[in-house]
């Protein structure tokens, strides 16, 4: 799917761009496309190393087991190819609630830790597996707590009720996320979406090792065998270590309490007009407590057990070059053809074709340019929303669908070309159009719920 992708985008490009004379705008998005892919992917080096050695920790101390465990019947159902014990479970998970709450430096390297998680289960080397197609599905489409970003733009423009869009795309990213399951689901039962094992993966994959599983010890339902590893069994947690655990947890639930209800503690209530909606305090402690919590968390815990936390945490850290290398060359391949089709101005003219269908949908046509260019790129979206809230203003209902589109959809070809490249996969199979599904039910979704209750 990605090659006949890839390959329209520079055609079409090359052939806008002559007939409109913007050939040298072409030349120039090809280079900037190539200069982004490499700036972002070395911007994720030092955060992928933070999370991947924050993730051994938790993985070697049973904790990514143990959720993994208390979510199994929903997760099961979603990702049936994958044991209920393995790691790709409670990497999902993470990645997941790391993408309710908007934390999105700490989403990718969840995700991709997760991806590689999956591809130790994947029998065939390139091809996406189906449970990886529905892994993306989601990413494009998780559900939104708090648009924070696009919120933050209405503020910024003087919105009188930025938070409003905070229900909206809640239950518009809630319609997306529903399309994404239910169409990867049905797509990977399409003949025309099975896999095509190729030359070079006729020969079945041997998964990575991993870690085994004990089974034999019902308090400890998954934890892992440390002797098939050379190292010593985990201990349960040693008293003080679960002082301290209580300790933090009761701490930091304090300050959630602070931050969710001041009166409580007789502080003064919040001033940024974000956060006047109790929800919002409520979804933004958490944003901002989640990190701080899990960094001091999981190295707590796995000390209790007996875990060299240091030692652990720099092993993990180790892979995250290894995956950044990885990624770097799909990127620049997709960010460049996205390059050349936004100089040649193919967003411009695809907005000027579809506005004779859309207009007699009652679909405004100020939001075709931002709709198109979403799955595309990030920046462009956000240089979009901007453009549309200081042009109509930031109260007028197409700037609210405009925020809640910008909260409710996501960059599908990015998020595709970063996380299947992380472990060379080629054959992206039904992932693509599930998550343009997705994108596309957000878009119809958002302007549909905006004007029922705005």
């Amino acid at each position: 799917m990605l090659n006949y992708i890839w390959l329209a985008l520079v055609l079409l490009a090359v052939a806008i761009g002559g007939w409109n004379d913007r050939l040298k705008d072409v030349t120039g998005g090809a280079l900037d496309g190539a200069k982004t892919a490499v700036t972002i992917a070395l911007g994720l080096i030092g955060i992928m190393a933070l999370w991947l050695g924050l993730m051994r920790l938790a993985e070697r101390a049973g904790l990514v087991q143990r959720i993994a465990y208390g979510l199994r019947p929903l997760m099961q159902r979603l990702f049936p190819e994958v044991p209920p014990d393995h790691p790709a479970m409670g990497s999902m998970l993470m990645n997941m609630a790391a993408n309710m709450l908007g934390l999105g430096n700490a989403a990718t390297p969840l995700g991709l830790r997760a991806m590689r998680d999956l591809e130790s289960l994947n029998p065939r080397p390139g091809v996406a597996s189906n449970a990886m197609c529905t892994f993306l599905a989601i990413n494009t489409s998780s559900v939104q707590l708090i648009p924070a970003t696009a919120i933050a733009i209405l503020a910024a423009a003087g919105s009188a009720r930025p938070t409003v869009i905070v229900g909206t795309a809640f239950f518009a990213t809630l319609c997306a996320a529903t399309v994404a399951v239910l169409s990867a689901k049905f797509f990977e039962r399409l003949s025309f979406f099975r896999p095509v094992t190729s030359e070079g993966s006729k020969k079945k994959k041997e998964p990575a090792p991993r870690p085994a599983y004990s089974k034999s010890q019902s308090a400890d339902k998954f934890a892992f065998d440390d002797e098939s590893l050379g190292q010593p069994p985990l201990s349960r947690p040693t008293p003080w270590g679960l002082i301290a655990l209580v300790l933090l947890t009761v701490f930091f639930v304090m300050l959630f309490l602070r931050m969710v209800m001041p009166d409580l503690f007789r502080l003064p209530m919040p001033t940024d007009a974000t956060l006047q909606n109790p929800f919002a305090r409520m979804v933004n402690a958490l944003s901002i407590l989640a990190i701080p919590f899990l960094f001091s968390f999981f190295p707590v815990y796995a000390a209790a057990r007996g875990i060299k936390v240091y030692d652990e945490f720099v092993e993990g850290a180790k892979e995250a070059f290894n995956v950044i290398l990885r990624i770097i060359p799909f990127l620049v391949t997709m960010l460049v053809a996205i390059g050349m089709f936004k100089g040649a101005g193919g967003i411009d003219l695809l907005t000027k074709l579809l506005s004779p269908i859309l207009t007699p949908l009652h679909f405004p046509t100020d939001l075709v340019p931002l709709a198109l260019m979403r799955p595309l790129s990030g920046s462009a979206t956000l240089a979009l929303l901007t453009d549309v809230v200081h042009r109509l203003g930031p109260d007028n209902i197409i700037s609210l669908m405009a925020a809640t589109i910008y909260g409710s959809t996501e960059t599908t070809f990015y998020v595709a070309a970063v996380y299947f490249g992380s472990v060379g996969i080629k054959q992206t199979r039904h992932a693509i159009p599930a998550g343009l599904l997705a994108d596309l039910t957000g878009v119809i979704a958002s302007v549909v719920i905006c004007r029922a209750v705005l």
